[in-house]
C-alpha cells in the first residue's frame, strides 16, 4: 500500500479517506471488528463488483447482504430507501452493524441516508467508484434523496466511518462521466487550491482519457488535493453553518439546471455551467477580474465541459434556485469569488444583475445537448 495516500477528515468524529489503486482489501479494516452484519448498497451496473466485495467480507467473518438499487439518480427516492430499510430490518441489523455504499455519488448519497436513518444512525463506509463521488459525494457526511420538488431536499448530515477511493475503478468509466466528475476537482481549484488548475491545464489530454488518467500520478494528486480541500472545510463546518458553503460554488445554478432538465444532465456538467454563471455574476457585481472569468471558460472548455446553457429557461431556473437549500427566506444566496481562491458570498443580488449574468452564458436551445454531457 505504499502508493496509497490517507487524508484524515477531522471534526467530532474523525475518519480516513484512503486514496490509491487496488485497495478493496482494506475494506474490512474500515468496517471494523464491532460489526457482525454488512449491507452493501450498489447499483445494478456494479453487481459483479458487489459480489467480489461480498466474498471478501464473508472471508473476513461478516454476514453480508446485498441491496441492488437502480442506476444514477433513479435510486435516490423514498421508495428505494424504504427497500433498503426493509433489508436491514429483515436481517436484524443492530447499531454496531455497517452499511457500505459501493458506487457513484447517487449511491453514496443513498447509502449514507439509509445508514443515517436506520436506528437513528449506524456506521457507513463509502466505496466511491466515480471521480465525482471520490472528491465530492462520498466525503463530508452529506446524505440525501430527491423529491419531485428538487434535488437533495430530504437528507441528513452523517459522517462516514471511512472512505476508500480505489482509482482502478475509474478505468471503466465512460469518458463523459469521467470528465463530468473533474468539474468538482476544478471547483476546488478555484475556491481553494490553484495548483489544481495548473495541473489540469498541464495535463488536459491525459485527463480526457479515463484509462490513462486513472493509473497516473496526476489524477492521484488531483483527487488527493480536492479531498484535502473538502476535508479541511468539513472538518471545521460539518453542518454548513458558514465555511462549508464555499463547496457549493457553482451549485445553486447547477442544481437548478439539473432540476429543469429532470436530471438528464450529469451533475458535473451542470456545475460546470454553474461556475461560469457565478463567475460572470461576480464580474458584473464588480468583484471578480475578467481574467479569472476567462480562466473558468478555458479550463472547463479544455476538458470538454459545457460553459453555456439554453437561453429560454430563465423563469424555470429562477424558480428552482429559490428552492435551493442555500436560500434564506426569499433571499437568493450565491457563493462567488472575490479573486482566485478567495470565496465569498453574494446575497440578494438585483434581479437585473442575475438576468445579465444569464445572458452571458445563454446559448441557442438544443434539446439533445444533455446526451453529450
Amino acid at each position: 500500500m505504499s502508493d496509497a495516500s490517507v487524508v484524515t477528515v477531522t471534526g467530532e468524529r474523525p475518519y480516513d479517506v484512503v486514496i490509491g489503486r487496488h485497495l478493496l482489501g482494506r475494506l474490512p479494516e474500515l468496517v471494523g471488528s464491532d460489526a457482525r452484519r454488512v449491507l452493501v448498497v450498489h447499483p445494478a451496473a456494479l453487481a459483479t463488483s458487489a459480489e467480489t466485495v461480498r466474498e471478501d467480507l464473508v472471508a473476513a467473518g461478516y454476514a453480508v447482504y446485498l441491496a441492488q438499487v437502480p442506476d444514477a439518480e433513479e435510486q435516490k427516492t423514498a421508495q428505494v430507501a424504504a427497500f433498503c430499510w426493509g433489508v436491514l430490518g429483515q436481517a436484524d441489523f443492530t447499531r454496531t452493524d455497517v452499511v457500505v455504499g459501493l458506487g457513484g455519488g447517487a449511491t453514496t448519497d443513498l447509502a449514507g441516508f439509509v445508514a443515517a436513518t436506520w436506528l437513528r444512525g449506524v456506521r457507513v463506509v463509502q466505496v466511491p467508484t466515480t471521480v465525482l463521488a471520490m472528491v465530492d459525494a462520498a466525503v463530508g457526511g452529506k446524505t440525501g434523496i430527491n423529491t419531485a420538488e428538487g434535488k437533495n431536499l430530504v437528507g441528513a448530515f452523517h459522517t462516514p466511518a471511512g472512505v476508500l477511493c480505489d482509482l482502478a475503478a475509474l478505468e471503466s468509466m465512460a469518458p463523459h462521466d469521467f470528465v463530468a466528475g473533474l468539474a468538482e476537482i476544478v471547483k476546488c481549484g478555484f475556491i481553494d487550491d490553484p495548483r489544481i488548475l495548473e495541473l489540469v491545464e498541464e495535463n488536459t489530454e491525459l485527463l480526457r482519457d479515463p484509462v490513462a488518467a486513472s493509473s497516473s500520478s496526476v489524477l492521484l494528486e488531483l483527487v488527493e488535493r480536492a479531498v484535502r480541500t473538502k476535508a479541511r472545510v468539513v472538518g471545521e463546518d460539518l453542518r454548513e453553518a458558514g465555511l462549508r458553503e464555499i463547496l457549493n460554488y457553482g451549485h445553486t445554478f447547477g442544481h437548478a439546471v439539473e432540476h429543469v432538465e429532470r436530471y438528464r444532465w450529469r451533475h458535473g456538467a451542470a456545475v460546470s455551467v454553474g461556475m461560469v454563471f457565478v463567475a460572470e455574476l461576480a464580474r458584473l457585481a464588480g468583484r471578480l477580474d475578467d481574467d479569472v472569468v476567462a480562466r473558468h471558460r478555458s479550463v472547463l472548455t479544455s476538458l470538454g465541459l459545457p460553459v453555456g446553457y439554453r437561453s429560454d429557461r430563465w423563469d424555470q431556473l429562477l424558480t428552482a434556485m429559490r428552492r435551493d437549500k442555500k436560500t434564506r427566506g426569499d433571499l437568493l444566496r450565491f457563493v462567488v469569488l472575490d479573486g482566485l481562491a478567495r470565496p465569498s458570498r453574494l446575497e440578494g443580488p438585483d434581479p437585473a444583475l442575475l438576468a445579465a449574468a444569464y445572458a452571458e452564458i445563454a446559448t441557442t436551445p438544443d434539446p439533445t445537448t444533455h446526451i453529450l454531457l
